[in-house]
């Protein structure tokens, strides 16, 4: 089974914002529109505990065990004790499987960042203040007020913007009060807490911090927005629904049988493909043009509602495959792959989908120095289909030929080996002897 990276995101604030709240609210709403949401809540004290003195598995760790984990239906949990504190990447990558991962806090992760400032706190309002001034005086995202305040890193020559920045951090200290002093002793001043580079989106009820957003480009949410902001973390965050094709074909002359269904350690190919690949598949298609020999697939594999699809014209080619592919798509993204590929990976399926959701581009692209692998690529569907359409009008046959025409993201060797350290993802048979070889190398394994 294939563990499926979850995506992340962070909701950030000061104390008393209303993190809580609104991830609560969030939540609710991204699984009210079909998405599986796990959550992570960083606690800022040392030592909580999710058991009570006198249970079963307390009495467990407090024998020794340095990790208890708890089952009944329906649930489970897992205590262990750490050594120091466990960084948020790793929680997440423990995590796979769900759409979205939410996290409270932790914003020095690296995350994707959601910055949260309400009115009534006065510790928001002071950092708004900030925020606003650094907007105006056209200082980056990001930038360090912390030395800024001290002097030691003037922005400009601008004696009045350093001015005004020092008094806004000290009203920003007076307004932590008593909580940062004694929660946070060495952590007095507030100006780490304020939007970072890694800010996506802010959600306010402060007009200055709204303004600051648009002048640095960031889109700015009402506190009650609450689907606008899911709008946004559906479009930016959430695993994209991923419509995984296996291009089958028919006849192949160089086999001299159905790539299909020529056997693979004693099963046929079209099998091997669908048991790797399915699993990262919210929409299975096989384009075929054996259909009938491939009704078979629906007993076997009845988890993954398989679309067998003829080619959408008469005439055979990448080209037209592509567009075959594109066409019976149901998602907006759409991994093909082809069904001699006998290592493809389902990893690297993922992280395309991902890379693609980073970039906006319309094509994810494994390159290296034979060119590029167009048939273990991620497409966008609406991006693409008018475009190898327009590729086919002009005669073109190459799966790259319409590549200029679109936005194209290049996924190098490096991470290819990142999502898939084993490798030999295009490594692909055309002839009885080169499979022969494959799956002796496959059986060794």
């Amino acid at each position: 089974m294939v563990n499926i990276p979850s995506p992340a995101l962070a909701i950030v604030g000061r104390h008393n914002s209303g993190k809580t709240t609104l991830i609560e609210q969030l939540i609710a709403e991204l699984v009210a529109r079909g998405h599986d949401v796990g959550s992570v809540k960083h606690h800022s004290h040392v030592g909580f505990d999710i058991d009570y003195p006198g249970k079963d598995s307390y009495r467990h760790r407090a024998a020794g065990a340095s990790e208890t984990v708890i089952a009944a239906p329906g649930q489970v949990a897992r205590i262990k004790t750490v050594s120091g504190e466990v960084e948020c990447s790793d929680i997440v990558r423990s995590m796979p499987g769900h759409d979205i991962v939410i996290v409270e806090g932790y914003r020095k992760s690296g995350l994707p960042t959601i910055e949260l400032m309400r009115s009534g706190n006065e510790a928001d309002s002071r950092v708004a203040e900030v925020f606003a001034e650094g907007a105006r005086r056209g200082w980056p995202l990001g930038t360090d007020f912390t030395q800024f305040t001290r002097g030691e890193v003037p922005p400009a020559d601008d004696d009045a913007a350093r001015e005004a920045l020092r008094r806004a951090q000290a009203e920003s200290r007076e307004a932590a009060g008593d909580h940062f002093k004694t929660q946070h002793p060495d952590h007095v001043d507030i100006s780490n807490k304020l939007p970072t580079s890694d800010t996506v989106a802010v959600v306010t009820d402060i007009a200055e911090a709204r303004q600051a957003a648009d002048l640095y480009n960031v889109p700015a949410f009402a506190l009650d927005d609450i689907a606008g902001l899911a709008d946004f973390v559906e479009a930016h965050y959430v695993r994209p629904r991923v419509t995984v094709v296996i291009q089958a074909g028919g006849e192949s002359r160089r086999m001299g049988q159905s790539k299909a269904t020529v056997p693979f350690a004693g099963r046929p190919l079209i099998c091997r493909l669908i048991e790797r690949l399915g699993p990262v598949s919210d929409d299975l298609v096989i384009t075929t043009n054996e259909p009938d020999n491939l009704a078979f697939l629906h007993a076997e594999f009845p988890q993954y509602n398989i679309q067998l699809v003829c080619d959408a014209f008469d005439v055979r080619g990448a080209l037209q495959g592509l567009y075959t592919a594109l066409q019976a798509a149901r998602n907006p993204y759409v991994a093909v792959v082809a069904c001699d590929m006998v290592f493809a990976s389902a990893s690297l399926v993922v992280a395309e989908a991902l890379a693609m959701n980073e970039s906006g581009a319309d094509i994810v692209v494994p390159v290296n120095k034979h060119g590029f692998e167009p048939f273990h690529a991620m497409y966008r569907r609406m991006g693409c289909l008018p475009a190898v359409r327009a590729a086919l009008d002009r005669g073109e046959k190459r799966a790259q030929s319409f590549f200029g025409d679109v936005d194209v993201f290049e996924f190098t060797q490096d991470r290819v080996l990142e999502a898939e350290p084993m490798g030999g993802c295009f490594i692909n048979a055309n002839t009885p002897e080169e499979l022969r070889n494959l799956e002796e190398s496959f059986l060794e394994k």
